[in-house]
């Protein structure tokens, strides 16, 4: 996988972004306080974070030891491998202190909490210069817990900051060999593969190491981070009794201080529309998104101007009018 270094303070956007495969860059938060305080224990790394705590209840994550910290379903597919908890940070942070001293502990996981909802100092000395001051950072605290492959549709870094995290990622061409899970039923929100990557003799899923063939692995220690594009299957292996990560999601052009709205809903009201019809109406179908959508040729070039409508420039006018539009079909 492709490494970038920095001293944590150079732009690196156009290292990155746009070149439509992960960077691993390598001590971009070296500097932040919280990295010291991991590097010099997990209590040290727990007290300090535990200093930003404002109570603020968080998502959390337990499953039991035999789970071996995967993230996932039950053996029957009828419910998670996991009981949901609100906690705050200070008390996840105390319960995975103690868990470190267990030889077979529970997975215990913080996910996805908005720092400034719950660690609101924090983001007074643990910045990253060349982003967007409103793209609103989130934190990942938790012990020996793996997320499978997952994508988000959004740019992504992710900071180490605690402990050491082992990132394995897939193009998105790779879907077909990932054995994904329920759309509608996922443990995190996010579609997850149900083939285990460190089990790839498993007779259920051949196809998982044509993956496993093309995959990038990349392990993380306390101050690196990792940049994901959109739509690119990550499996996330956390690595340390007490671990945190810090990322930040972003769509550019759109100005916004919060994560963009999904286009999963889109992807759901397709295979609504589409997936039931005739094979020739689906090819239909596949020809007018093609040609509107997917097709790097402006379908509207022929049209005047004034009269491209929905196929000219999405400004925020003409967005609203889109939405409306949509709102008025379904």
């Amino acid at each position: 996988m492709e490494e970038f270094r920095t001293d944590g303070h150079a732009d690196v956007l156009g290292a990155i972004v746009g070149h439509e495969r992960p960077v691993v860059i390598r001590g971009l938060a070296k500097h932040w306080p919280i990295v010291s305080a991991a590097a010099e224990s997990d209590l040290a790394f727990a007290s300090k974070l535990a200093a930003f705590d404002n109570g603020t209840v968080v998502d959390a994550l337990l499953m039991k030891p035999e789970e071996e910290g995967v993230i996932g379903y039950s053996a029957d597919f009828d419910a998670f491998n996991f009981s949901h908890d609100r906690i705050s940070v200070s008390f996840g942070l105390k319960q995975l202190l103690h868990f470190s001293q267990r030889e077979n502990p529970p997975g215990l996981a913080m996910q996805s909490a908005p720092i400034a909802a719950c660690l609101p100092g924090f983001l007074e000395e643990h910045t990253i210069p060349f982003l967007d001051r409103n793209i609103q950072p989130r934190i990942w605290i938790g012990n020996q817990v793996t997320t499978p492959a997952h994508f988000d549709e959004f740019h992504n870094i992710a900071c180490v900051v605690g402990g050491a995290r082992r990132f394995t990622l897939f193009a998105p061409d790779q879907i077909s060999n990932l054995y994904i899970g329920p759309l509608d039923f996922a443990p995190t929100g996010a579609a997850i593969s149900i083939a285990r990557l460190d089990r790839p003799d498993d007779p259920r899923f051949p196809r998982l190491k044509l993956a496993l063939e093309q995959a990038l692995v990349a392990d993380l220690q306390p101050g690196d981070a990792i940049y994901i594009p959109p739509m690119w299957w990550h499996h996330v292996t956390s690595l340390g009794k007490v671990n945190a990560l810090v990322n930040y999601w972003w769509k550019p052009g759109l100005g916004s201080g919060h994560v963009p709205q999904t286009l999963l809903g889109c992807l759901l009201h397709c295979i609504l529309g589409f997936k039931s019809l005739p094979p020739a109406e689906r090819d239909a179908w596949r020809g007018l998104l093609d040609h509107y959508v997917f097709n790097d040729e402006d379908p509207a070039a022929h049209i005047p101007p004034t009269r491209r409508g929905m196929l000219g420039p999405l400004d925020a006018e003409r967005v609203t009018q889109l939405r409306e539009t949509i709102r008025r079909y379904l």
